[in-house]
């Protein structure tokens, strides 16, 4: 009864407020009805939220005995199993790079510490992993989003993904890859578009130009649509996108 009158009352969860220089004794360990995973440890007056792995890492159960210095350190070693559960959680519904996790952890009011320490974990596990991700992308988004090398440069930029890496990325999808993007994505445009041919090569032009195409990458397909269509003249200059 006397157990129960306590739990009644207020807990007191800052573990900076639990006494020094005695035991504390687990008085109850009880699952939070709300917080999958987490546990309330009770200690008397006394209350910490433990996630169940770090409860079981360091055996609290009812009885164990703990010191304030003792429950200071399963306190961060918490926060920091938090921090990778979390970013797991994450992790599940698509792959990340490094800063997009970081932000997210940020703003779940993770310290700087222990979200770095999470992170660094994740990479050690080969969960993250920012030159794969770069690669991955940049192959997908060229050729079959149809996006140009500017376009996927900016994105991976975006993403917090290191400049070596973009370099890298983008190095290894082929001239000829980017050139059959552009042509798919253009002579779509080239067919939709209406007017002169020196209108429909403005108009193709700038909108491979907004997908991150290069001039002369542009250039090229722009000469071949106008090939294909048969409406070059044969005194027509070559077309020029700068």
């Amino acid at each position: 009864m006397q157990e129960q009158e306590l739990r009644m009352q207020p807990e007191i969860t800052d573990i900076s407020r639990f006494p020094e220089g005695e035991d504390l004794v687990i008085t109850a360990v009880e699952r939070h009805p709300k917080q999958r995973g987490q546990y309330q440890i009770f200690f008397g007056e006394y209350m910490l939220l433990i996630h169940e792995d770090t409860m079981i890492k360091f055996r609290m159960l009812k009885g164990s005995v703990f010191t304030k210095q003792e429950l200071e350190e399963i306190v961060l070693a918490n926060e920091k199993q938090r921090a990778y559960v979390q970013a797991l959680k994450f992790l599940e519904r698509k792959q990340r790079t490094k800063k997009e996790l970081e932000e997210r952890l940020r703003q779940k009011e993770f310290g700087q510490a222990v979200t770095e320490q999470a992170l660094e974990r994740l990479e050690r596990e080969g969960l993250i992993n920012d030159e794969l991700y770069a690669k991955q992308w940049a192959e997908q988004r060229i050729s079959s989003q149809r996006k140009g090398r500017a376009w996927v440069k900016q994105e991976l930029r975006q993403k917090g993904i290191d400049s070596l890496l973009i370099t890298e990325a983008l190095a290894e999808v082929s001239e000829e890859q980017e050139f059959e993007s552009c042509l798919v994505i253009g002579r779509k445009k080239w067919r939709q578009t209406r007017g002169d041919c020196m209108d429909r090569k403005r108009k193709t032009g700038a909108f491979l130009m907004r997908r991150g195409y290069s001039g002369e990458l542009v250039r090229r397909v722009i000469n071949r649509l106008v090939r294909e269509d048969g409406e070059a003249g044969e005194n027509e200059e070559p077309f020029a996108f700068d």
